[in-house]
């Protein structure tokens, strides 16, 4: 089949390659795909790494990599539009991240809730409100994917600004439960499976959500964490590596904080403990570094981020300049499945964001919210999900209504909204307004060069 991809972020340091990977190794597919980033040089690479996969003699579907430095020309006649971007900078991320820390206000990743939220979706609104509007004139009919965080406001956005558009946000963090789940089932019933084998009943918000049933071969999943947390609770479990590998790796963890909730409310909560962890009243699990350490996870320091990129980048040099051969290797993502099963070449059910149409009936009708959906050709139909427990759902809920708010405001323009969703964030509101209040200002102020464009600073 001959399709035309665009992909926004088109310089991607790692999802467009892990995207590219699983292209290649995919039967029946062929066409463009047109690679677009405000970095060029970025995607010329990306450009030059797809020409290497296409000489690979495992490859079994062949593109044309085409780098465009005109979103017009990327989006034009397009199948699919995959969106991966960074919404700013390294430097911006700092601010997010690391300035709540003179509050005590501790960030394992800060970008989706908490006040690095809030910046990061200042940020980020305006540009999905640009790229609507020109997906809406250029390919108002093709299947738009969001990868970039945060998810669920960037999928709102899309979906405001142009509602007849075919969209829905993927997230890897459920997969990343299920693996462990998987490790849950081979410790206490000696059978190895793989996370695609496990029926999972899922739902919440992006980064929050939660897994209410969990079933394989007729064995309830669930059922058997008690008994596996009598002995595994204490010490951890890393489902991929070492238990201590958080300590060198700080976006590893060893599932405490998923069996804590488990614990506490008898459902699991399906994402990595550094995102859950930003979602519950921070003196749970954040109310220190040492805390941090004392749950097996770690907090995620923007320096680490930028030695990452920088060795992906060397990787990326040396695989454009013919120096090292790509490594293709099918990836653990579903993007291309799903995609496939959009064109009618299979049906699956994947956990993704969607606005609210009654699959979660206790959450805001047309809000984001996250649970399975059934995908085949040209539809993605959500499933209902099991009602969550009350104290879940409470817990939930409040985190949707402040995104809903921060949207709102956004989209206004309007800096004191902002600020009062910022102020009532969880891990902001047991501080002193003027604390806040100063921290808000200063967060504004060190992001500036990427927010005055789009708002009214001069208070700041």
């Amino acid at each position: 089949m001959n399709i035309k991809i665009a992909y926004i972020g088109g310089g991607s340091k790692s999802w467009a390659r892990v995207f590219m990977n699983d292209l290649a190794l995919t039967e029946g597919l062929a066409g463009e795909i047109s690679l677009y980033d405000i970095d060029s040089d970025a995607s010329v690479r990306n450009q030059a790494i797809g020409m290497a996969i296409n000489q690979d003699k495992r490859t079994r579907s062949h593109f044309d990599y085409v780098v465009t430095e005109n979103i017009q020309k990327t989006l034009s006649g397009a199948d699919f539009v995959i969106i991966s971007i960074l919404p700013g900078t390294f430097a911006t991320m700092a601010v997010d991240v690391h300035l709540p820390e003179r509050y005590g206000i501790w960030q394992p990743v800060g970008d989706t809730t908490g006040p690095g939220g809030v910046l990061r979706s200042m940020r980020t609104v305006p540009m999905f409100e640009f790229f609507a509007r020109e997906i809406e004139k250029y390919c108002p009919h093709a299947w738009v994917i969001n990868l970039t965080n945060p998810l669920a406001i960037c999928v709102k956005t899309l979906k405001d600004v142009f509602p007849k558009m075919n969209v829905f946000g993927c997230c890897h963090e459920v997969f990343n439960a299920q693996v462990f789940l998987t490790k849950v089932v081979e410790a206490m019933l000696g059978i190895q499976i793989d996370r695609t084998e496990l029926v999972t009943d899922v739902s919440g918000i992006n980064h929050f959500t939660w897994i209410s049933k969990a079933s394989t071969r007729q064995v309830d999943v669930l059922a058997l964490l008690p008994k596996f947390m009598e002995t595994n609770f204490e010490k951890g479990i890393n489902a991929e590596g070492a238990n201590d590998a958080y300590l060198t790796d700080p976006m590893k963890s060893a599932n405490r904080v998923k069996m804590d909730l488990f614990r506490r409310y008898g459902i699991l909560g399906a994402a990595g403990d550094r995102h859950l962890a930003e979602f519950m009243d921070p003196t749970l699990y954040l109310s220190s570094p040492k805390t941090v350490r004392s749950w097996s996870f770690a907090l995620t320091p923007v320096s680490y981020r930028i030695r990452l990129q920088q060795k992906k980048i060397n990787e990326s040099i040396q695989i454009a300049t013919g120096k090292k051969k790509p490594i293709l290797k099918k990836s653990k993502e579903e993007v291309v499945e799903l995609m496939r099963s959009l064109m009618g070449e299979k049906r699956m059910i994947s956990n993704v964001n969607l606005p609210n149409e009654g699959q979660m009936p206790q959450m805001k009708m047309g809000a984001v919210v996250e649970t399975n959906a059934l995908f085949s050709l040209n539809s993605v139909m959500p499933i209902v999900a099991t009602k969550l427990v009350d104290p879940v759902r409470e817990l939930v809920s409040g985190h949707l209504d402040l995104t809903e708010l921060l949207y709102e405001a956004i989209k206004k323009r309007q800096l004191e909204d902002i600020y009062q969703v910022f102020r009532r964030e969880p891990q902001c509101r047991r501080h002193p307004d003027s604390d806040m209040r100063q921290l808000f200002t200063d967060m504004v102020r060190g992001t500036r060069d990427q927010l005055e464009h789009e708002y009214d600073l001069s208070c700041f």
